[in-house]
């Protein structure tokens, strides 16, 4: 029956998402910024998270409407970047950085230790949309390796024990 309910909900058209009045003011603004609409994509890509609590289909759409460009492309811009929320993310995004200074310091123990604590493996959400997993590239706090970031917030100097004290307090 999920895979019916599934197919179904894949053929529905996507909501389609408007800029509010406030968004499209910072929007102007941003076009007096740049050389081209085009130019202002990421900041808009931004304004797009702020304004509809992440980024799907249809903020693809409405981004691309705006800057009148292909949502091909803006998708490819778009998918490049880890750092823009997505609208199947969780409440808190575990970003944990792979790169180099983190991965000799330990940062695969830290995403197993994470992906068997949550249930999840890195590129997945919780069930309850609390949590979601993500290994990343550079964050650049080499020197506090390993490292990571939950939404805005950095966490340095990690050890198994830190990391699960600082699940265990979030709300």
């Amino acid at each position: 029956m999920a895979n019916v309910t599934s197919a179904k909900k894949a053929q529905e058209p996507a909501k389609r998402l408007e800029f509010s009045p406030q968004a499209r003011e910072k929007i102007a603004w941003l076009y007096t910024r740049y050389p081209t609409r085009q130019a202002a994509l990421l900041p808009v890509l931004r304004i797009a998270e702020r304004e509809f609590g992440g980024i799907g289909p249809a903020a693809i759409e409405c981004v691309a409407r705006e800057l009148e460009i292909s949502p091909g492309y803006v998708w490819g811009v778009f998918t490049f970047y880890t750092h823009y929320r997505r609208e199947t993310d969780g409440k808190y995004i575990l970003q944990v950085c792979s790169t180099l200074s983190c991965a000799l310091r330990g940062c695969q123990e830290i995403v197993r230790h994470l992906s068997g604590k949550l249930g999840i493996q890195p590129g997945e959400t919780t069930p309850d949309r609390r949590f979601t997993l993500k290994k990343v590239e550079c964050l650049g706090s080499c020197d506090t390796a390993p490292v990571m970031q939950i939404n805005d917030d950095y966490h340095e100097n990690l050890t198994l024990e830190k990391l699960d004290q600082i699940i265990d307090r979030l709300p």
